[in-house]
């Protein structure tokens, strides 16, 4: 199937590894042209070369990163036409244990950071008419994880705010949607899954790809929608 993005332009924030790099790959396999950026300078550009993608060493949870990384993409390819905002999950915590700080860095990483990348890239979208943002988040949002306090807070928060603004942009040819995985064999997962085997758990590389379709010109009446990616995890029907 052709996707029908070839040659847009398109930002993976938090790109360096995991999900986030398996997406930049993917929206490079069909013709675009990537952004990424990471804390980790040597493991972006170690991400980034193999694709030809543009590597910007930045924190997305910084308040004026996301403007940054807009400008500079915008700078290098003269438009912007898709966006995949994502930033690393916060700590496991129980509900009951976790801190106001804590709760403020979450919601930080996992809510208002994306908000403030597709606020800045809006402008650039909505003046062509065209554009797709798809969040990568978490299937908790459907179905929270009991020691994933924080990460349920903040991601469910960003659902919340995802549906409505997905409502308001659809008339203006621009769609928001989440790409919610379950378990992937990640580092992060390896990390939380302690000595648990990854067997069974998803390949980052078949997740990046329903990234790059939700992102794609035939998903064009696809919006307001969190697709779960989770092999079945969430067991709820809605």
């Amino acid at each position: 199937m052709d996707l029908g993005i070839r040659d847009r332009v398109a930002i993976v924030a938090a790109s360096s590894k995991g999900l986030g790099r398996a997406s930049a790959e993917a929206l490079a396999a069909e013709g675009c042209k990537v952004v990424m950026c990471s804390r980790n300078e040597d493991e972006l550009r170690a991400a980034a070369e193999p694709i030809g993608a543009l590597a910007l060493a930045m924190d997305i949870t910084e308040p004026d990163a996301p403007q940054r990384l807009v400008d500079a993409a915008v700078a290098e390819y003269g438009r912007l036409d898709i966006v995949v905002p994502n930033a690393g999950g916060p700590p496991p915590a129980r509900a009951l244990d976790i801190t106001d700080e804590q709760i403020a860095a979450a919601v930080n990483a996992n809510l208002t950071s994306s908000v403030r990348l597709i606020r800045s890239a809006l402008p650039h979208l909505e003046a062509q008419s065209w554009g797709r943002v798809c969040m990568i988040t978490s299937y908790t949002v459907k179905q929270p994880a009991p020691g994933l306090a924080l990460s349920n807070l903040a991601r469910t928060g960003l659902w919340a705010w995802t549906k409505t603004a997905a409502a308001d942009l659809f008339p203006k040819g621009i769609t928001v949607n989440m790409a919610a995985p379950g378990p992937h064999a990640t580092d992060r997962m390896k990390q939380l899954a302690g000595t648990m085997s990854t067997d069974g758990m998803g390949d980052p590389a078949d997740f990046g790809k329903v990234v790059a379709f939700l992102c794609s010109e035939p998903a064009r009446f696809i919006n307001g929608v969190a697709l779960n990616v989770d092999g079945g995890s969430v067991a709820g029907l809605l």
